[in-house]
């Protein structure tokens, strides 16, 4: 993918944030959203070697759109300013029993490239699940958050709109008591860009989501005994 004309043209739609600009520029978009394309479906290949579950993901299913969903926002900006993509068994968007965690990355114009796994903002029944699972196999997460590989790259879970209290029903005085305020369990990265080497993307995400198997396997765990009860 050539990622300095995809950084170049999200930069410029930052400043031109109009469909007017969009229409002039949209065979710029057309090839780099095929490009994209290309990107995710080699990524899918890649991840498939290690999670046999999103081996079949459709790629196209996996884009988002850059469109803004602008109804009930103050910003009426049309569109996004990046491109971004969440590969997720069954092709599902949102985490489910059976569903499991969402591969996702971004680009952003200026140069960063972000990534995470896991299940964000989950439904309150599925966020539940996932926190009594927390205090029902308390060694098996701390396991997982003490990998190495998932906390060189990712250091920790996510705190993004973390509770300021333990939820109702839960042990103040659990070990894990601060991921139990967790609203999400989710691994997220920032990182920049090496423009002149887009073949390095590929294996440089392939590596950043295998290291975040633990949480991965971990959730589904989750979904298996939610499926059981």
């Amino acid at each position: 993918m050539h990622l300095r004309d995809l950084t170049q043209f999200l930069t410029e739609l930052s400043e031109n944030n109009n469909r007017p600009w969009f229409i002039m520029n949209k065979p710029r978009y057309d090839i780099l959203r095929a490009e994209f394309l290309d990107v995710v479906t080699e990524l899918i290949r890649e991840l498939g070697k290690f999670d046999p579950l999103v081996a079949d993901c459709n790629p196209k299913k996996a884009m988002f759109r850059i469109n803004r969903d602008i109804r009930f926002s103050n910003d009426r900006s049309p569109y996004k300013t990046r491109f971004s993509a969440g590969i997720t068994p069954n092709d599902k968007r949102r985490p489910s029993a059976g569903g499991g965690s969402t591969y996702y990355f971004q680009i952003d114009g200026d140069g960063t490239l972000g990534f995470g796994v896991g299940e964000y903002l989950p439904p309150p029944d599925r966020l539940r699940a996932i926190r009594e699972n927390v205090v029902n196999d308390a060694t098996g997460f701390a396991k997982l958050l003490k990998n190495k590989q998932l906390r060189a790259t990712y250091r920790d879970l996510l705190e993004e709109d973390k509770l300021q209290r333990p939820p109702k029903g839960f042990d103040p005085a659990h070990p894990h008591v601060d991921y139990l305020k967790l609203k999400s369990f989710f691994l997220w990265t920032e990182v920049k860009l090496e423009l002149n080497a887009p073949g390095k993307l590929v294996p440089q995400l392939a590596r950043g989501f295998k290291d975040a198997s633990p949480l991965v396997h971990w959730l589904r765990s989750v979904e298996l005994a939610t499926e059981t009860d």
